[in-house]
C-alpha cells in the first residue's frame, strides 16, 4: 500500500504528517499480528513473548538499523569496487587463471599463465609448470589426460625424461590409432593448497583421464607448517577466504602492500632449494601438522569432486619415497625428556654407530632400539635401527623403522605414511560413492598405491636409490617403473574408443629411451646436474651423500667412456628418428638441443631452440637459450633481441639480466652493463659467479674497490672459486696490498696447481716482497706449464739477477 500524507498535494506539517504516519502502521501492525484463535508459537505451543512482537518502537529501531547497514556499504563497498574498477582499467594486478590464450602460427592456443601462481608465491620466488600447449576445444578422436602434482609428477629434475614423458610413449605405442594429449600442470614448491585451484581450471577443459600424485610438498609448500612463503598452516577456510580475495585487483595491491613491508624487515626473496626451508623444521607433535592433514583431507575430496563432476576418470596415486636409502634431514628430541636421559640417549647412538662400524649389526640395533625408546620423536635412531634390521635380512620390521625415520622427520620433504592413509581412504570413498560410478558400474575414481609398485624394484621390497635419486625425485628407472604403472592402470579406465587398436604388451624402457631421445650424453647432463644439487644442504648433510655423490660421479665417468664421435653421430640419429615421429614435441628439440651444445655444435643447438621457440613462443627459456648460444657464437647484437624478450616475459627471473649483462660488457656498454648486473644479484643474490662477473665489470671501469668488494663476496660464498681468488688477488696486487694478493694466489694454485698465471703473480708479488729465490722458482713453474710465456722468462731472468746480488 502506498501511503500519502495529503491528497490535496500540499505537504501538512511534519508533526501531523508523522501523527498520520504512525497510526497508519499501528492499524497495519495490528492486522498483521492478529492470530487465529488458537495459533500458537511455531512448535512450542506458547504465545509469543511481548518483547518478541512487532511494535512501532521496534520498527523504528529495525529502520535504524537498516539505514546503518546502508551507510556501511555506502562507505565501505562502493569505494573499494571503485578501487578495483580503477586499478583494472590502469592494467594493474595479474591474471589468477592457469591458463591464458595465445596465437600460434595461426592457431588458437592455450598456454600457461606466469602469474598463476602470484597469489602462493612472492613474484621472485613464483614457481609455474613447464610449457603448455592445447587447443581450447579437444580436437575430436584426442585422448586429453592431465597429471596433477608437485615436482616428482612434474619430472624434476629433468621433465622431459619425467614419468609423465613415459607414459605417453607407453600409451602412443600400444594405442596407436588414438592420440594421445598429456598435458602436465605439475611444478616445484605446490601442494594441495594449489593443486586444488589448478583442478578447478582443468576440469573446464576436456580431460578424459586425470592422474593425481601429490604430497610431499603439504608441509613446506603454501601454507604449510614449514613454509617461508607466508602464513604457517593457517585454517584451511582462512586460506580460502585469502585466495579469493587475492583474485580482486584490491586484494593483490593489498598483498603487495604486505609483501613490500614485509621485506624491508627480511631483505628481498630470491629462490634458494630446499636449504630455504632449514629453519623451519616441525617436531612430530606439533598441532601445526595436524592443520596440515586437515587441509589436505579437505583439498583432495574437492579435487577429486571437481574432477568427478567434469566427467574426468580419475587415477589416485599413494606416493613413492625414498626409505632405505634416505636418511632424515632433521631429527629432534623430544623437548619433555630428562637432561639425564638425553645425555644416555646421546651414548646410545655412539655405541650404536661403533657396533655398525664394525658389521655388528645385531648389538647396534639393540643400542638403537634402546635410543628410540627413550626419544620417541627421533628419527635418526629409527633410521638407523631399520638399516641394521635391514642387514640382519629382516625386511618387514626394517621398512617400519624407516617409514618411522620419514614419518618423523623435522624437515618434512616427503610424503609420510598419514598422508599416503589420507590418500587411500579419499579413494575409496569416491570409488563407493555412487554418483562418482561409470556406466556399468565400474568405478570412476582407481586408486594405484604407487608406493608399493615402486618399493617393488627395491631390496627386500623397500623403495630406495634403484629408483631414486635422493629423497622424491625419480631415476630414468624410477620414471618409467612409475609411468609403466599408471599406464597399467590408465588402461583400465580410458574410453572403449582409445584402446580398440591395443597391441599386445608395453613398450621396453629402451624403447621408451630411443623416442623421447635420451642419451649419454643427456644422462650425463642430468647426472652432473644432481651431484651439484647434492653439494647443498640439506642434502649434503645427510650421511650417506659422500658416497651418494661417488655413485654419480662414477656413473658420469662410465658414461663419458663411451661418448666418442661414433656415440655422437649414433645418438644424433637417434634424435632425428624421434623429432621425425613427432614434429611438433617441442621436448624433442630441447633435448636435442642439449646433446647439441654438449658435443659442440652450437649452430645446431641454436636452430633447434629456434624451432622450439616457434612452438612455445610464450615460454621465456627458448628466447633465453636462444640468445645464450648467440652469445657464445659472438653474435652479440644478435643475441640482444631475444635476451631482452626472455626478460621482459619473466622478469623476476635472473638468468636473462646476467647474460644481457654478460653481453653488454663484451660490447664494451659497462654502465649497462652494471645496472642488469645489479638487477641480476637482487633476484639471486647467493650466486658466486654474479659476485664474480659484477665484479670483472666494475674492475674494468677502474673502480677497484667496489671491484674488490665483489671479489671477496664471491670468495665468501664459493671459497673454492679458484677465479675469484685469482681476480681478488690482481686488483689487491694494484691497489698495493701486496701480501694478501700473495695469500690469493695461494689459494689459485691449490685450487688450481696447473694454472701458470697463479705461478707467475705468485712469483711477482713474491719478487716484490724482496723474495727473489722463492719467486724464481714459481717463474720455472709458470714456463714448464706454459713453455712460451715470454713474460715469466722475462721475470725469472730478474728473480735470478736479484737473487745473485745478494750476500
Amino acid at each position: 500500500m502506498f501511503f500519502k500524507c495529503s491528497v490535496t498535494g500540499v505537504p501538512p506539517p511534519a508533526e501531523a504528517c508523522e501523527r498520520q504516519w504512525s497510526a497508519f502502521r499501528v492499524t497495519a501492525l495490528k492486522r498483521q499480528t492478529k492470530k487465529p484463535a488458537g495459533r500458537l508459537r511455531s512448535g512450542t505451543g506458547e504465545a509469543p513473548p511481548a518483547d518478541e512482537r512487532l511494535t512501532p518502537e521496534s520498527g523504528k529501531r529495525w529502520r535504524k538499523r537498516l539505514i546503518r547497514l546502508l551507510a556501511l556499504l555506502l562507505v565501505t563497498v562502493l569505494p573499494l569496487c571503485g578501487l578495483e574498477v580503477i586499478l583494472r582499467m590502469a592494467g594493474y594486478g595479474y591474471s589468477t587463471g592457469l591458463f591464458k590464450s595465445m596465437r600460434i602460427g595461426g592457431e588458437e592456443f592455450l598456454v600457461e599463465n606466469d602469474s598463476f601462481s602470484f597469489r602462493f608465491f612472492p613474484p621472485e620466488l613464483a614457481r609455474t609448470p613447464g610449457p603448455i600447449r592445447m587447443k581450447p576445444v579437444k580436437p575430436p578422436g584426442t585422448c586429453r589426460i592431465f597429471i596433477l602434482g608437485e615436482s616428482a609428477a612434474m619430472g624434476d629434475p629433468e621433465p622431459g625424461y619425467g614419468a609423465a614423458r613415459y607414459l605417453e610413449v607407453l600409451l602412443r605405442e600400444r594405442f596407436s590409432g588414438t592420440k594421445f594429449e598429456l598435458i602436465n600442470v605439475a611444478f616445484t614448491a605446490i601442494n594441495s593448497h594449489v593443486i586444488l585451484p589448478i583442478s578447478r581450471e582443468c576440469a573446464a577443459r576436456e580431460g578424459d583421464l586425470w592422474i593425481i600424485y601429490m604430497g610431499n610438498n603439504e608441509m613446506v609448500g603454501p601454507f604449510g607448517p614449514a613454509t617461508v612463503f607466508g602464513a604457517k598452516a593457517p585454517p584451511v577456510e582462512l586460506v580460502r577466504l585469502g585466495l579469493a580475495l587475492q583474485e580482486t585487483r584490491v586484494g593483490q595491491a593489498l598483498a603487495a602492500l604486505g609483501r613490500r613491508l614485509k621485506s624491508k624487515s627480511s631483505g628481498a626473496a630470491s629462490w634458494g632449494g630446499m636449504q630455504m626451508f632449514l629453519g623451519n623444521q616441525v617436531t612430530p607433535d606439533s598441532p601445526r601438522r595436524e592443520e596440515a592433514y586437515r587441509s589436505f583431507r579437505r583439498n583432495l575430496d574437492d579435487i577429486l569432486r571437481a574432477g568427478r563432476e567434469s566427467g574426468a576418470r580419475i587415477i589416485l596415486s599413494t606416493v613413492a619415497v625414498n626409505l632405505k636409502d634416505c636418511p632424515p634431514f632433521a631429527s629432534t628430541s623430544s623437548a619433555r625428556l630428562p637432561d639425564g636421559d638425553r645425555a644416555r640417549f646421546e651414548g646410545l647412538l655412539r655405541d650404536g654407530a661403533a657396533q655398525e662400524g664394525q658389521s655388528r649389526f645385531d648389538e647396534a640395533a639393540r643400542y638403537y632400539e634402546q635410543a628410540a625408546g627413550l626419544d620417541v620423536f627421533s628419527s635418526e635412531a629409527q633410521f638407523r635401527w631399520g638399516r641394521c634390521l635391514l642387514r640382519l635380512n629382516n625386511a618387514p620390521a626394517a621398512r617400519s623403522h624407516f617409514q618411522g625415520a620419514c614419518d618423523l622427520d623435522a624437515l618434512s620433504f616427503r610424503t609420510d605414511s598419514r598422508l599416503n592413509q589420507i590418500i587411500t581412504n579419499a579413494a575409496r570413498h569416491w570409488a563407493g560413492r555412487e554418483e562418482s560410478r561409470l556406466e556399468g558400474g565400474a568405478p570412476g575414481v582407481l586408486l594405484f598405491d604407487a608406493a608399493g609398485w615402486v618399493g617393488q624394484a627395491g631390496a627386500a621390497g623397500i623403495p630406495g636409490d634403484e629408483s631414486f635419486y635422493e629423497h622424491v625425485h625419480f631415476n630414468f628407472d624410477g620414471n618409467y617403473r612409475l609411468a609403466l604403472g599408471w599406464a597399467e592402470q590408465a588402461a583400465q579406465l580410458l574410453p572403449a574408443s582409445a584402446t580398440r587398436s591395443a597391441t599386445a604388451g608395453w613398450a621396453s624402457q629402451e624403447l621408451c629411451e630411443r623416442r623421447l631421445g635420451l642419451t649419454d650424453w643427456n644422462r650425463t647432463i642430468v647426472a652432473e646436474g644432481m651431484v651439484r644439487r647434492m653439494k647443498q644442504a640439506p642434502l649434503s648433510a645427510q650421511s650417506n651423500n659422500d658416497r651418494r655423490m661417488a655413485s654419480l660421479q662414477g656413473r658420469v665417468n662410465e658414461l663419458r667412456r663411451g661418448m666418442d664421435t661414433a656415440g655422437a653421430a649414433q645418438a644424433r640419429e637417434i634424435y632425428l628418428d624421434a623429432i621425425r615421429r613427432a614434429p611438433e614435441d617441442y621436448g624433442l628439440h630441447e633435448n636435442f638441443a642439449s646433446f647439441l651444445v654438449a658435443t659442440g655444435d652450437a649452430a645446431g643447438a641454436t636452430a633447434q631452440w629456434q624451432q622450439a621457440r616457434k612452438l612455445i613462443p610464450q615460454d621465456y627459456l627458448s628466447n633465453y637459450r636462444v640468445g645464450e648460444l648467440l652469445a657464445m657464437q659472438g653474435k652479440l647484437t644478435e643475441a640482444e633481441t631475444p635476451l631482452l624478450a626472455a626478460a621482459a616475459q619473466r622478469p623476476f627471473i635472473s638468468d636473462p639480466w646476467f647474460e644481457l649483462a654478460r653481453v653488454h660488457t663484451a660490447q664494451g656498454k659497462l654502465e649497462q652493463s652494471l645496472a642488469e648486473f645489479a638487477r641480476a644479484r637482487r633476484l639471486r643474490p647467493s650466486d658466486p659467479d654474479y659476485a664474480y662477473q659484477w665484479g670483472r665489470t666494475l674492475a674494468l671501469l677502474n673502480r677497484r674497490a667496489e671491484a674488490i668488494g665483489q671479489f671477496r663476496e664471491a670468495v665468501r660464498l664459493n671459497p673454492d672459486s679458484w677465479p675469484a681468488h685469482d681476480a681478488l688477488g690482481g686488483q689487491l696486487g694494484l691497489q698495493g696490498d701486496i701480501a694478501a694478493a700473495k695469500d690469493e694466489f695461494k689459494h689459485v694454485i691449490r685450487l688450481k696447481p696447473d694454472y701458470g698465471r697463479a705461478h707467475l703473480n705468485l712469483g711477482v708479488a713474491l719478487l716484490k716482497e724482496d723474495q727473489a729465490g722463492s719467486a724464481a722458482v714459481e717463474f720455472q713453474e709458470a714456463l714448464r706449464l706454459e713453455p712460451t710465456n715470454t713474460v715469466a722468462a722475462d721475470y725469472l731472468r730478474q728473480a735470478r739477477a736479484a737473487a745473485s746480488r745478494k750476500p
